[in-house]
């Protein structure tokens, strides 16, 4: 073979070797994330968050001077132990379907006499200022830790709340023309080298649902579904999520029926 003819041979093979070099090194980077991941694991900041979502839970506050002890999560007044791993739900006191964080703010209400406006206002943590419903969210989603996820969509407003929810999952709009199946609807996409989970599969939507809400080690705060749902649409450029809105409950019920079946393992801990 001349010099001439060795030149176009090497290229061909380079160009061959390309996506397997390609494919070895995202594999490497999945391995170091969940390598990342697992040491991550060892403790878990949220722990702190629980501690005094108990006492909050406890706490004789408001114009009521009365604690949540009597809250009804959809089993009973004062059941924690497992209500989260069945909501969203409807609750007919409030003709509506809720999630955790609008049933809290429904009892701060009827129970403490505490104003939604005052209960919402420091709705996501920052620093300093802590939120109750982010310390209130995780204590009682830690007693469903182990317990399958379990989204009946029995009432008709259930229902309802599904198929908005799935609607608003698949919308595409914005300046950018995303929607939240843009990223979450393909298996194999990835973003900042994290693989993104695909949750219209029951395996990624599952590992997706069953661990939220989860310490963010990057914002050294513990994120709930409402967080979640807030920050994905603020990165498709949509709209502010209103907190509590039929829209937020019901993209959360579209995707906790998806994880239907899976054991909660939450708060857990994430970068």
């Amino acid at each position: 073979m001349t010099r001439r003819s060795i030149g176009p041979v090497l290229l061909l093979a380079a160009a061959a070797l390309a996506p397997a070099a390609h494919r070895a090194q995202e594999e490497d980077a999945t391995a170091a994330i969940a390598r990342y991941r697992e040491l991550l694991q060892d403790g878990n900041p949220a722990d702190l968050w629980e501690a005094r979502g108990e006492a909050l839970w406890q706490e004789k506050r408001g114009p009521k001077a009365a604690s949540l002890e009597a809250c009804d999560l959809g089993k009973g007044p004062g059941v924690v132990k497992g209500a989260y791993a069945e909501l969203p739900r409807y609750f007919a006191d409030g003709d509506r379907v809720m999630d955790l964080e609008t049933r809290l703010v429904h009892c701060m209400g009827t129970l403490q006499g505490i104003d939604a406006g005052e209960a919402t206002k420091q709705k996501f943590g920052a620093g300093d200022k802590r939120s109750d419903l982010e310390a209130l969210a995780a204590w009682i989603v830690a007693q469903s830790r182990g317990m399958p996820v379990r989204v009946a969509l029995k009432h008709p407003k259930e229902k309802a709340a599904y198929a908005l929810g799935e609607r608003i999952f698949f919308y595409r709009g914005g300046p950018h023309d995303f929607s939240c199946a843009t990223c979450h609807a393909q298996s194999g996409k990835r973003i900042r080298l994290q693989e993104l989970p695909n949750l219209t599969t029951p395996a990624d939507a599952k590992r997706a649902f069953a661990t939220w809400p989860a310490y963010r080690v990057s914002q050294g705060e513990v994120r709930t579904m409402q967080w979640r749902m807030n920050d994905c649409l603020r990165q498709q450029r949509f709209p502010e999520l209103v907190f509590g809105s039929e829209g937020s409950v019901a993209l959360i019920t579209y995707l906790a029926r998806q994880a239907n079946g899976a054991g909660m393992d939450a708060p857990a801990i994430k970068r």
